[in-house]
């Protein structure tokens, strides 16, 4: 039922009006591929390990039921970009393309109108939903607390959800050097994801390491215009961040990146 939906929302809805558009050769760029689905149960074992252990989440998750207490099944959604999207956003080494902009900032409204539409069917049939990413007890910080920018470290950027993490506990995918998850349609897309009441079979892992997918070529690294990524040092969210925030000031509203998501073996697939 979930995917059918996902999918005819995404076929309906998923591409650039004539209004949003930066230039009018994107008018009606299509985003999305079909999406994949994974599902987890609410009571699985990691999501309290993300709750519990300070080197995941820093203690700041919380768990299905916290957000939902009659959940049983919490549902995980990858929308992979298109082939134009993911193209589009090798040509520049340093700046997103108009393309890819769209995809980050427009692309993430369709999939919140997407889950609020998933949500709303849910409960139509009688059952109860949420969709953290979205809901009003939802946070995330980038240590604008702290008034020393300079002593910003990986630990003080962290979410009470994480999609890539459920996405992980739903059998969709695991981690790469830089951090996104690598799914059978590969890594370059979205997450979101919805806790429910609403029972299903549960996905299984086909996997045990949080890095199994990953084959460690490098090529994440090479194509991070800012060094953000090392073998030594995994992911260096301050030096990512900043540039994010470069280009939020350049190109206003939208701001992205993605330079290591794609021209990479696992842009589209899970890499042998």
């Amino acid at each position: 039922m979930i995917e059918k939906l996902a999918t005819d929302y995404i076929l309906e809805n998923g591409f650039i009006s004539e209004t949003e558009a930066i230039n009018d050769g994107l008018i009606g760029l299509e985003i999305f591929d079909t999406p994949i689905v994974g599902y987890a149960s609410a009571d699985d074992e990691l999501f309290f390990k993300y709750k519990t252990d300070y080197s995941i989440m820093y203690n700041k998750f919380m768990v299905p039921k916290e957000w939902l207490n009659c959940a049983t099944t919490v549902i995980s959604i990858f929308f992979p970009f298109t082939d134009n999207i993911k193209n589009s956003n090798i040509i520049n080494k340093k700046m997103p393309s108009d393309e890819w902009l769209h995809a980050r900032y427009e692309g993430q409204k369709i999939i919140n109108e997407c889950c609020k539409y998933l949500v709303y069917t849910l409960k139509e049939k009688g059952f109860d939903a949420v969709a953290p990413s979205i809901d009003e007890r939802f946070s995330a910080t980038k240590g604008t607390y702290l008034e020393n920018q300079d002593n910003l470290s990986n630990m003080d950027y962290y979410s009470n959800w994480s999609e890539r993490h459920v996405a992980f506990v739903a059998g969709l995918g695991t981690f790469g050097l830089s951090k996104g998850l690598i799914t059978r349609k590969g890594m370059a897309g979205r997450f979101a994801s919805i806790i429910t009441n609403y029972k299903h079979d549960i996905t299984e892992r086909t996997y045990t390491d949080i890095y199994e997918n990953c084959i460690m070529c490098g090529e994440c690294i090479s194509k991070c215009p800012v060094k953000a990524i090392t073998f030594e040092n995994d992911k260096n969210h301050t030096k990512c961040s900043k540039l994010i925030d470069f280009t939020l000031e350049k190109f206003s509203p939208r701001y992205a990146c993605g330079k290591c998501q794609v021209g990479v073996p696992c842009s589209s697939k899970i890499p042998k």
